[in-house]
C-alpha cells in the first residue's frame, strides 16, 4: 500500500500542472509511439518479404531468356540455340545440388475465350513440376501431369482471375476454352496468393492468376513457333537447401556461358538474393527510425527532468517540511523518482495506443502490411520506463540534498 500511496500522490501532484504534464507526455508518446510503429512495419515488411519470395521459392534459381531485338537475334542464334529443355537437364547432371528443374514457354496468343467470354492473357506450357517448384496451390480439379506432357494432351489449368473471367456463373472445371485454334478441357484452377504488391525487388509477382498452363510438350508442337525463338522462355532450378542458392548462381552460370558460347541471350534472378537485399533495406530503414524514435525519447527525457527540476523549486517548503517531521533522504529521493516514473509510465502506455493507430494508419494509405509484435510494445514500453527512472535521478538527489531549515525559510 506504500508505494500505492506514492503512485497515488505523484498522480495528484501531475494534476495539479495538467498543461506542463501534457507537454511532458508528449516527447514519451511520440518516441514509444514511432518505436511500435516501426517495428510493426518491420515485422510486417518482412513477413510480406517471405510470403512473395516464398511464392518464387526461396532455394530456386530462375533463368529467364532475354528479349532481344531481331537484328541481334539473327546474330546471336549463329552461336546460341536459346534458352531450352537441355540446358536444365545438362545443369541437373552436372550440378549435384541442383535436385530439379522446371521449364515454361510463353504461347504467342491472339485470342482466347470460352462460351461465356473472352479473356485477354497469357497461355503458358509448362512441365508437370512447375507447380511444385513454384509453390502454387490448386483450389479445384487437378494439377498437369507428366502423362499430359507425354500425350501432348489438350487439356489446361486456369489461375484464379482467368477462370473468374471465362467462367463467372460457375465452376470452371470440366469446361473447354479456346486459345488460338485450340480447344482446351480445363482440369484445375489455381488458389489465388494473399499477396500486397505486385512485384518484389523489380520482379512482378501473381501473374500466374492471369494466365492459363497447358502442357509443355502441347505448346511446343501445338501453337506456331517462331525460328529464332528459345525453345522455352524459363527455366526454374531447385537448389538443394545444404547449398547457398547465391553460390551456385555461379557455378550455373558458368555451364550456361560454355552452353552459350558466351552469348548474353538469359539472366538469373535469385530469390534468396533480392530477400538478403530487402532484409538489408529494412536493417537501414529500422536505423533510422530507431535514431527519430531515440531523439524523441531523449527530448521526452529531458522535459521529464525539467518539470522535476521546476517541481522541486516550487516544492521546496514542502520538502523542508516533510524533512523536519522526520522524512529521511531516501523518502525524499523514492518520492520524486515515483512521480517521474509516472510520468513515463503514462506517456508509455498513451504511446502505445498511438504507435496502433499510427502503425494501421500507416498501413492504410502507404498499403503496407503490418504485423502486430508483443515483443515490440514491451520494449518500447520498457525503455520508457527506463528513461522516465534516469531522467527522474538528478532531480530526486537534488532535492533530498536541500537543508531542511533553508527549505522552511525559502520563498
Amino acid at each position: 500500500m506504500k508505494y500505492l500511496d506514492l503512485f497515488t500522490d505523484a498522480i495528484v501532484q501531475l494534476k495539479q500542472h495538467k498543461l506542463r504534464t501534457l507537454l511532458t507526455l508528449l516527447g514519451m508518446i511520440f518516441g514509444v509511439g514511432a518505436v511500435i510503429a516501426m517495428l510493426n512495419i518491420g515485422e510486417g515488411a518482412e513477413r510480406e518479404a517471405l510470403k512473395m519470395i516464398d511464392s518464387m521459392g526461396i532455394n530456386n534459381v530462375i533463368v529467364s531468356a532475354k528479349d532481344i531485338e531481331d537484328n541481334d537475334l539473327k546474330e546471336q542464334r549463329k552461336h546460341s540455340q536459346g534458352l531450352n529443355l537441355l540446358d536444365g537437364q545438362v545443369i541437373v547432371d552436372a550440378l549435384p545440388f541442383v535436385t530439379d528443374f522446371s521449364a515454361e514457354r510463353l504461347v504467342d496468343t491472339y485470342q482466347i475465350f470460352s462460351e461465356f467470354g473472352s479473356f485477354e492473357g497469357e497461355a503458358t506450357g509448362v512441365t508437370a513440376n512447375y507447380f511444385s517448384l513454384a509453390h502454387y496451390e490448386l483450389a479445384a480439379g487437378r494439377l498437369l501431369n507428366a502423362e499430359d506432357s507425354k500425350e501432348y494432351r489438350q487439356v489446361a489449368l486456369l489461375g484464379a482471375n482467368t477462370a473468374k473471367t471465362l467462367f463467372p456463373l460457375g465452376s470452371a472445371v470440366g469446361q473447354q476454352v479456346k486459345i488460338n485454334h485450340l480447344w482446351f478441357e480445363v482440369v484445375g484452377i489455381l488458389q489465388a496468393p494473399h499477396l500486397n504488391k505486385k512485384e518484389f525487388q523489380g520482379v512482378a509477382l501473381g501473374g500466374e492468376q492471369s494466365r492459363i498452363f497447358v502442357p509443355l510438350t502441347t505448346a511446343i508442337h501445338r501453337f506456331n513457333k517462331g525460328l529464332l525463338e528459345p525453345e522455352v522462355t524459363e527455366l526454374k532450378l531447385a537448389i538443394d537447401k545444404s547449398q547457398s542458392p547465391i553460390l551456385a548462381s555461379q557455378a550455373i552460370t558458368n555451364i550456361l556461358t560454355n552452353r552459350h558460347s558466351d552469348i548474353d541471350d538469359y539472366r538469373l534472378t535469385i530469390p534468396a538474393a533480392l530477400l538478403a537485399q530487402q532484409k538489408q533495406t529494412q536493417a537501414i530503414f529500422n536505423m533510422v527510425m530507431s535514431c527519430v524514435a531515440g531523439i524523441s525519447l531523449l527530448v521526452g527525457g529531458i522535459g521529464i527532468m525539467n518539470i522535476m527540476l521546476a517541481t522541486v523549486l516550487e516544492r521546496t517548503k514542502e520538502i523542508g517540511l516533510l524533512r523536519a517531521i522526520g522524512a529521511t533522504r531516501k523518502n525524499i529521493q523514492v518520492q520524486f523518482i515515483t512521480e517521474s516514473f509516472t510520468i513515463s509510465i503514462l506517456g508509455g502506455l498513451l504511446g502505445v495506443v498511438f504507435g496502433i493507430l499510427l502503425s494501421e494508419i500507416i498501413a492504410f494509405y502507404s498499403n503496407w502490411a503490418v504485423s502486430w509484435s508483443l515483443n515490440a510494445i514491451f520494449l518500447s514500453f520498457s525503455i520508457c520506463a527506463l528513461v522516465g527512472l534516469t531522467f527522474g535521478v538528478y532531480p530526486a538527489i537534488k532535492a533530498s540534498k536541500l537543508d531542511p531549515i533553508e527549505a522552511l525559510q525559502s520563498d
